[in-house]
């Protein structure tokens, strides 16, 4: 890895005119400021919560209590913000704030999970003009959308009869931290303390106080929490984009789908983005250099990836429900991986949806777009106002 690298100011070329040139060790303190800011973000927007008054927060999140509702409202907010990882850390943030129950937060997570998706969706629309790469492209973007479909259409029935994810979560959190109180002693929680209470006393000094203090700490926060995110992500795509790729083929050349995962996974975890390394994969798939069974099970080990980020979020507001519902999310994606992939006939069953989807859709391209609009906009937006 070179020494230097540059961060374009504008757009989202490759150019580097307008570009800031960083050591490499200067932008990974950077990441890590960047990192403090986003676990302050987080704290910020759980005491926002708890400084609003009842009647209107309940106002607010009325319907969440609705699994289905939930669940639209978790992928809508993804749709929206188009990241995963800021609507899982807010969904972290308002059960900590006890304004979300755990219950309540499951189906969230898991439309936050599916909304992630819909970036690599949109970027192999990038090839509708041109039949075969758009074909595999659509196919090789659409398998993430299909894996995380089934996976909900099997595990929130489940959870909702048996509380599996949350109960096995609420155990795991139970075996890593004392979670018999309403808080633990977290040191992510100590480090952001001084910063949050900064906030609070300048707000408190410009005369906010009461619902008023409490929506600006939430702005405050979403504001720390976007910004944070998208400079971490960028960052982390600067100094790892010359080995991601590069690691992809190592994975796919030794032929295991579980090395495969792993890959995947610390990719992930490394770029701060799932939505970075599926799509990464869909113009490799379009020029045809990688085929959907080699895709499949990086995609997976992205999904396992990305929920670092509500878990360091969970961290940092010292709530054990919040630990738990993070737990939650990694738990969801594995236990989708262990259900579908070692299966043969379940294992292909995405990628079967993909390819016939894929194939009415070179055929059709407006039902490309249909297909988008109505699953990523239309779907979870009816789903929202009629469940309200």
């Amino acid at each position: 890895m070179s020494e230097t690298s540059e961060v374009p100011l504008t757009g989202s070329g490759t150019s580097d005119r307008g570009a800031v040139r960083l050591p490499t060790t200067a932008r990974a303190v950077l990441v890590v400021l960047l990192l403090y800011l986003f676990l302050t973000g987080v704290s910020l927007l759980g005491d926002g919560f708890k400084g609003l008054g009842r009647d209107f927060v309940d106002g607010l999140f009325e319907g969440v209590s609705n699994p289905v509702g939930g669940l639209f409202v978790g992928l809508l907010a993804t749709v929206l913000v188009q990241s995963s990882s800021v609507s899982t850390s807010v969904i972290v943030g308002l059960v900590a704030s006890g304004v979300v129950g755990i219950d309540d937060a499951v189906p969230m997570v898991m439309g936050a999970n599916l909304g992630t998706t819909v970036t690599n969706t949109l970027a192999s629309l990038g090839h509708l003009r041109r039949d075969h790469e758009f074909r595999r492209a659509f196919a090789a973007a659409t398998i993430h959308d299909f894996f995380n479909i089934l996976a909900v259409l099997v595990f929130l029935p489940i959870e909702l009869l048996t509380g599996y994810l949350s109960r096995s979560a609420g155990w795991i959190t139970d075996m890593v931290i004392d979670s018999s109180g309403a808080s633990f002693k977290s040191p992510l929680k100590t480090a952001v303390k001084m910063p949050a209470g900064w906030v609070k006393s300048w707000l408190s000094d410009l005369g906010a106080s009461g619902d008023l203090k409490g929506a600006l700490m939430i702005v405050t926060g979403l504001a720390f929490i976007f910004l944070a995110l998208a400079y971490i992500t960028k960052n982390m795509r600067l100094l790892v984009a010359n080995r991601v790729e590069l690691a992809i083929n190592r994975a796919l050349q030794a032929g295991s789908g579980f090395v495969a995962i792993m890959i995947g996974m610390v990719i992930t975890v490394s770029v701060q983005s799932s939505s970075i390394t599926t799509s990464v994969l869909v113009p490799l798939a379009a020029s045809g250099v990688l085929t959907l069974p080699n895709i499949y099970p990086v995609t997976l080990g992205a999904n396992v990836g990305t929920t670092i980020t509500a878990m360091l979020a969970s961290l940092a507001t010292g709530s054990p429900a919040a630990v738990t519902v993070a737990v939650v999310h990694t738990l969801f994606n594995i236990s989708g991986i262990m259900l579908f992939y070692p299966i043969s006939a379940l294992r292909n069953l995405p990628i079967r949806l993909a390819v016939a989807l894929a194939d009415v859709a070179a055929e059709r391209r407006s039902a490309a777009l249909l297909y988008t609009i109505g699953v990523f906009v239309i779907l979870p937006l009816a789903g929202v106002m009629v469940l309200r």
